[in-house]
């Protein structure tokens, strides 16, 4: 399979170079290439990116482990097809933590497809997205991995987040005064996750979300990016919020995590997730806040005689803190507060808090960088835990 596809691959690159009439080569960080069609009907930009990840941790009364890995290693296209007004985005993972989560849903074709979405800017200001990407849930997981101000993502996000899905996107964006901006987002999606083959099994999703800008947009849309870059000339501030009902969810994370399966097949309730996130930049500094609270009308997983599957929904609330300094030599120190309460009761678990400490070289913007940092988990009546993480990132 994965030879057919490499040939595949190969031999569409070759009837791309055949057909376009030019071929621009960008500098570092903006893809591997340019093509535009002889009637400039069309364009594509290529890109390719890879982490390269190395993670030692040390829990209470076990022996340290060590593991190196590729973290994510993906090819990315977009441009217009036709029009301007009508953009493309392709996002492939090659890596195997890309491609992990198969099930018995999705084992019948590979998860190689991350993003698949068209974006069509049909009037005005509204743009309507249809296909497989990202919801418009918390900030941090919006943030491209490639983007990330540490080594990965908090335990927030590994929580609470809703990730990719299948349908369509409204966004719309207007202002109010000369200065603050307001943008707008809604989602009606499958509600089970991205690359499901064997169709909806419960209800569908649906995704507001509101941003405001009070004092302007930011430089080259900083406030889905890590780190002040761009140095901020003067201060910029995001307040958003977002609010997911998925309804008659089948898996324990709202699109995420387990399906709930009973005697008779599938567990359903409806879940809600609710994000406030907040980001501000200026000058070198930035800080980003998040806070997630996820509740469900019946979290408890039952059978057709009442009976408990033992499968529960993770019902709770967190949040994240997350702030750095870039100093001028484009050295970065950066540090994170995470505390996650899921409901004790109903999926028995303990609080955890999460000390980040952090440190990044930024060699050519987020294109080519070095991450380390350090973590301290605390688990309440659990073991707590000590990890190190160094990463290589480089992005064509």
């Amino acid at each position: 399979m994965k030879l057919k596809i490499t040939l595949i691959a190969v031999t569409l690159f070759g009837l791309i170079f055949v057909n376009a009439q030019e071929t621009k080569s960008p500098k570092f960080g903006k893809g591997l290439f340019n093509l535009v069609g002889k009637d400039s009907s069309w364009t594509m930009k290529v890109g390719l990116r890879a982490q390269l990840l190395g993670t030692s941790t040390w829990e209470d009364g076990e022996d340290n482990e060590t593991s190196f890995l590729t973290r994510r290693a993906r090819l990315k296209f977009d441009g217009f097809a036709y029009s301007p007004k009508l953009k493309y985005k392709i996002e492939l993972g090659l890596s195997n933590r890309d491609q992990s989560g198969a099930s018995e849903f999705t084992h019948n074709a590979p998860r190689y497809i991350l993003d698949a979405v068209l974006m069509w800017n049909f009037h005005q200001n509204f743009v309507l997205w249809f296909g497989q990407t990202k919801l418009p849930g918390n900030r941090e997981r919006v943030i491209s991995s490639a983007n990330l101000q540490q080594v990965d993502r908090s335990l927030l996000n590994s929580r609470f987040t809703i990730d990719r899905d299948f349908g369509f996107q409204l966004r719309h964006h207007f202002n109010i005064s000369d200065t603050f901006l307001v943008k707008e987002i809604f989602s009606f999606a499958q509600g089970e996750g991205r690359n499901i083959t064997t169709g909806n099994l419960g209800g569908y999703q649906y995704t507001g979300r509101i941003e405001l800008f009070p004092f302007g947009s930011f430089i080259s849309k900083g406030d889905y990016k890590g780190s002040d870059l761009k140095r901020e000339e003067t201060p910029k501030l995001s307040l958003a919020v977002s609010y997911d009902h998925n309804n008659n969810a089948v898996k324990n994370r709202s699109n995420q995590g387990d399906y709930m399966v009973t005697d008779t097949g599938f567990f359903e309730t409806n879940i809600n997730t609710l994000f406030i996130d907040a980001m501000f930049k200026y000058s070198g500094f930035s800080f980003m806040a998040e806070y997630s609270e996820r509740d469900a009308d019946d979290p408890f997983a039952k059978n057709s005689d009442g009976t408990l599957t033992g499968d529960v929904v993770q019902v709770g609330k967190g949040i994240n803190l997350q702030t750095g300094f870039l100093l001028k030599n484009d050295w970065e120190i950066s540090g994170r507060y995470t505390n996650i309460k899921l409901d004790e009761v109903v999926t028995g678990k303990t609080p955890e808090t999460q000390y980040t400490l952090g440190l990044s070289k930024y060699v050519v913007g987020h294109s080519l960088k070095v991450q380390t940092d350090i973590s301290h988990l605390e688990v309440k009546d659990g073991n707590n835990e000590l990890m190190w993480r160094l990463q290589v990132d480089i992005h064509f």
